[in-house]
Parts: C-alpha cells; structure tokens; sequence
C-alpha cells in the first residue's frame, strides 16, 4: 500500500472517531440549536437521572464548541406532576422529579438560555379539565441570567399567573437574523393561541424569524393531530400499589396540532419552524403559510428508546443538534447520542443516520 495512501485511511479513520467522541460544526460560522426530547422516563426512575444529566452536562461542555445559542426542550419534564405515593410507574414523588429537572438543567444556568415546554405529563387536572402544575415552582426566570436576558413576552397560566409555559425570547443578529423562541402550552387554551399570534403580529418582529415550541402538534405519521386534547386525574386510591386513574378528561378551550396550525401558525408571516414532542418517533413537514413562505414542522420523542416507557433506561440519551448555517437559509438537523458517545465502544451507535434523523431543511 502506497503511503499517502495509508495516511489518508488513516485521517479518515482518526477523523471519524473524533467525530462520534465529540460532534463539530460543518461550518465553523455557523450557531447550532440543542433539542431535548421528552424526558418524563428520565426523572421519574432515580436510576435513570444520571443520563439527563450527562445530557446537559455535555450540551454544557460543547457550549462553545458548537456555538450552542438555545436549547429547546419539547415537555413531559415529569412522568407525575403531584404524586406523593411510590405506585408502579417510578420511584421518585413528584417533587423529587420537578426537583431532578431543576438541578439538572441548572448546569446550563448563566451559560446558555434554555426554554422548556410544558407536557401533559407536566400537570394534574380536576374533574372539569382544569389544569395544575408545579412548573412554576422549579422553572422561574430568576435561575438563568441568560433567560432574563432574552425573555421579552410572557403571559400567564390557567390560574392566572405569569408564567415561562407561555413566553417568548428574543436573539438578535443571529448572522444578521433577529429570532424569536415562542413557547406555549401544551394544548393551548384560546386565550394563548390569541396571544401568541398577538405576539407575531406584534411590529417589532414582523422580520424576525420566529420558532414556536409547544409539546403536541405533530405525528409520527407526520400529520398534525387533530383529536381534542383530554387528560386524566389520579384517583385517591391505589389497588396492588398501582394509584389509579380517572376516566380522560377533556381540556376546556384547549387546541390539537391542526387547530394551533389554522388559528396561529399558517395566519403568521414569521412563524417558519415548530418543534414538539409527546408521540414518540420522529415526525417533519414542510407547509406553505397564507404568505407562502415555508414552515418547518418537526416532532422529536425519543422517550421509547433503551428499552421502552417504564421499565428502560429513560431513551437512550438522543438529542437533536441542529446546525443553521450563515446563509440564514440552510439547517443541518443531526440526532446523537451523548451516551453511546461517550465509550469507545458505543460510539458506533452514537449517530442516527437514516433519512428520518439527519438531513436538511431550507428557510425561504
């Protein structure tokens, strides 16, 4: 074998497990976006928290390398919002969960701001629908200088407190492109959808580019949904250690993935991407507004992942980087693995490379 040869093969093969060990940017101009999934199976097993916190502590470490500007995390913070007793799904109360999710996503606190969905999972509700959560509790605007920094909306709860479920921040000159993160409950009310739309309407940022993150909006199948949210109340029992559940309980005024696409997203000039988690796989599509500019429309869950809803390791600790390059058009989305990246021999693992989990999309 000639030796420039074996070199090159060599490079190659060095270059490659650099690669899986630490991803880098494709462009060294470029600023990347972090994408959390659901991460309910995370906090609700004591065993299982260590992997979301190698997952921040990576995006922490990487910071810099990746030019890290938002991290983004679809909902389902918890598996229970307000549970106290041990039951069979879990073994940490509700406030050890919401307390895991603080600390851990505490590591990124005054390095990179960070918005952070609210999932079904992340309330209680009565017998009318009406909605609870400790959200408030552990996610304030006072943890993350940098989210104090950004934030420039905010609306409030169904309780009628201000609250991060409903808020918007704003980067500017992003290479040149002022952005605005536009984060809404999940299932949202009426009176959010209106504001929200209020929000993009708002002359300040008819040129900005807005991203929307809420947890339910896209399929697996790649369709928005379009049953009326319901979700359920504990019941104040408990047969063979597993706490019951109520019947599903409709949302009062609250809004499936079509409904948030025909009041709020295909009305906006600027709404041009939507990320969302809550059915697990991966989802994308692209639609034309009323303006016909394209919106990207992504669902990333990978809550199923190692070995399943209850009883695996929480999802195998895939992340969505995504790359946006200084054209301001271009966007590499990529899904890793800070987990299987982290050991020689699982770094073979550590990519999703099929067509579903890396590729690229284009603004208008």
């Amino acid at each position: 074998m000639k030796k420039t040869t074996f070199l090159m093969i060599a490079l190659l093969y060095v270059t490659q497990v650099a690669v899986a060990q630490r991803p880098i940017l494709e462009n060294p101009k470029s600023w990347s976006m972090i994408v959390l999934p659901d991460i309910q199976n995370y906090s609700k097993w004591e065993r299982n928290q260590p992997i979301l916190d190698l997952m921040t502590a990576w995006i922490a470490e990487n910071i810099d390398s990746l030019n890290i500007q938002m991290v983004l995390c679809v909902g389902d913070l918890v598996e229970q919002n307000d549970l106290i007793n041990q039951g069979h799904d879990g073994n940490q109360t509700g406030r050890q969960q919401w307390e895991m999710v603080s600390r851990s996503f505490g590591r990124l606190d005054n390095k990179v701001p960070y918005i952070l969905a609210t999932g079904n999972h992340d309330y209680n509700v009565d017998k009318q629908g009406i909605r609870h959560s400790r959200y408030n509790e552990y996610i304030t605007i006072e943890k993350n200088w940098l989210n104090r920094k950004a934030i420039v909306q905010n609306a409030t709860n169904e309780h009628g407190e201000p609250t991060l479920e409903n808020s918007a921040f704003e980067i500017k000159q992003l290479h040149g492109q002022d952005y605005l993160f536009l984060n809404i409950e999940f299932a949202p009310r009426d009176t959010i959808v209106t504001w929200a739309h209020r929000v993009a309407s708002l002359p300040q940022y008819k040129n900005h580019r807005i991203i929307l993150l809420t947890h339910a909006y896209l399929n697996n199948k790649d369709q928005r949904t379009s049953k009326h949210p319901k979700w359920f109340t504990y019941e104040p029992y408990a047969i063979d250690r597993v706490v019951q559940k109520s019947p599903m309980i409709p949302l009062p005024d609250a809004n499936h993935g079509e409904q948030i696409w025909e009041k709020l997203v295909n009305p906006s000039s600027n709404i041009e991407m939507v990320i969302s988690g809550h059915i697990s796989g991966e989802g994308y599509r692209m639609d034309r507004n009323k303006q016909g500019k394209a919106v990207h429309q992504m669902l990333f869950d990978t809550q199923s992942e190692g070995g399943g809803h209850r009883n695996g390791n929480g999802g195998d600790g895939w992340i969505r980087i995504l790359e946006f390059f200084p054209d301001n058009k271009t966007v590499k989305v990529k899904t890793f693995s800070p987990l299987f990246g982290a050991s020689p021999k699982t770094q073979s693992l550590a990519w999703k490379n099929d067509e579903r989990n890396e590729y690229t999309l284009s603004f208008d």
